[in-house]
């Protein structure tokens, strides 16, 4: 493996920040590392994947609101020689604008490298504007925020999991099997599985004038038969990355003991052994989220 360095450029606001642990993510990450990826902006090669890291400011000679020590979450950047940063934080060290930093405290362990995730997950649930999620599809880790969103919020919800060990682990909410619900008539579901084919099996589960949130990232284009969308005014909309105000949200909720995130880091490796780490996440039915410890280098 080609060391990469910092880019020898720093600009004013810039902080390094020494990684503690990083995760790897079941979705974007794993089309890279088949090789499936779409067309993405900043694609090309060499790149430094990871968009969920936490550790601490090591440098911070102009920083406004952080100073050295203070703990953060990194979503990524794009601070590095000779590599591009797509999304840039599975790094022992990343320079990035002290603005896309987000400090945690030290209040939350690892399990601080699934902010994004929870970030995520809250932006999609909210995404129609309208009702909180019936239905979830998909109980890996990121449908499992999103079930654990909804509680949060007040809702109900739902999970389909076709896997029968992933049914386990449910915190205030049904786990089961899409062919035991005969319920037709939902007003807001969620795909996060990333099944392009998945739409011909979710429409005739809408009420009139339902909507699906699609959450998941999809390799293939998605379609769907016109028809039954057509005989329940079908609504559909896409979910993209989280924003500030999502991470606010969710910081909140953590910090009130209204959502956890336990339970979910059910692997650790060392990047040292990166390669063995990106295969038990991407081929192991029970991780459900591999952390790779930087303090072990």
């Amino acid at each position: 493996m080609r060391r990469l360095g910092l880019a020898g450029a720093r600009k004013p606001g810039d902080v390094i920040v020494k990684i503690e642990a990083s995760g790897i993510s079941t979705g974007t990450e794993r089309l890279l590392w088949s090789g499936e990826m779409p067309a993405f902006p900043g694609m090309g090669y060499p790149l430094v994947p990871g968009y969920e890291a936490v550790g601490r400011v090591v440098e911070a000679p102009d920083a406004r609101r952080l100073a050295v020590g203070d703990r953060v979450f990194v979503p990524g950047s794009n601070g590095f020689d000779g590599a591009r940063g797509l999304f840039g934080a599975s790094a022992s060290h990343v320079q990035l604008p002290e603005g896309r930093v987000v400090s945690i405290g030290d209040g939350l362990g690892d399990e601080a490298t699934l902010l994004a995730l929870a970030a995520t997950a809250h932006h999609a649930v909210r995404a129609s504007g309208r009702d909180l999620p019936e239905l979830v599809v998909g109980h890996g880790a990121l449908g499992r925020l999103a079930a654990r969103m909804v509680v949060a919020l007040g809702g109900q919800p739902v999970v389909w999991e076709t896997a029968k060990p992933r049914r386990a682990g449910a915190v205030g909410y049904a786990v089961i099997d899409p062919s035991d619900d005969e319920w037709t008539d939902y007003r807001q579901i969620l795909d996060v599985s990333g099944a392009p084919q998945i739409l011909d099996r979710l429409v005739p589960r809408l009420g009139r004038g339902g909507e699906i949130v699609l959450a998941g990232f999809y390799k293939e284009p998605v379609s769907f038969a016109f028809p039954p969308a057509f005989m329940r005014e079908a609504r559909m909309k896409v979910a993209a990355e989280w924003r500030p105000e999502d991470m606010e949200t969710v910081l909140a909720l953590v910090g009130a003991g209204r959502l956890s995130l336990d339970g979910l880091a059910t692997h650790r490796g060392r990047p040292a052994e990166a390669e063995a780490a990106y295969r038990t996440a991407f081929e192991d039915a029970d991780c459900l989220k591999m952390i790779l410890d930087w303090r072990t280098m």
